[in-house]
């Protein structure tokens, strides 16, 4: 018998709003998903390097979540030094017009933070 899987989200009206949000909460998710739609595959250290202000630590844990959610896929290579890739799943493809929405409604209004490109 298969254990019930229960959910993160309790669904009331706007849940799959709330989900979706939930799914991309955390502070580099959205940057980590658009550096690899921009660049398809990407490694560890070459995601250290387009977010340089992001620690090792928060790095792994966001990375970790992704990958648990399904929206990003982790390859390991078995070779010495050990070679990770990261890229979009079929599900992380998905939220393509999204993130490329956001990019463009942050590029509309930047100058109203006062923000510079």
């Amino acid at each position: 018998m298969s254990k019930v899987k229960h959910s993160r989200f309790d669904c009331t009206p706007g849940c799959s709003v709330e989900a979706a949000i939930g799914l991309l909460d955390g502070k580099w998710k959205s940057i980590i998903l658009w550096h690899l739609l921009s660049d398809k595959v990407l490694r560890f250290s070459e995601l250290r390097k387009k977010i340089p202000t992001v620690t090792q630590k928060v790095l792994t844990r966001q990375l970790r979540e992704l990958e648990e959610d399904k929206i990003i896929l982790r390859k390991v290579y078995a070779q010495i030094p050990p070679k990770v890739e990261y890229s979009l799943s079929d599900v992380g493809i998905s939220l393509t017009p999204i993130l490329i929405a956001l990019k463009e409604w942050g590029d509309n209004h930047i100058d109203l933070y006062g923000k510079t490109i």
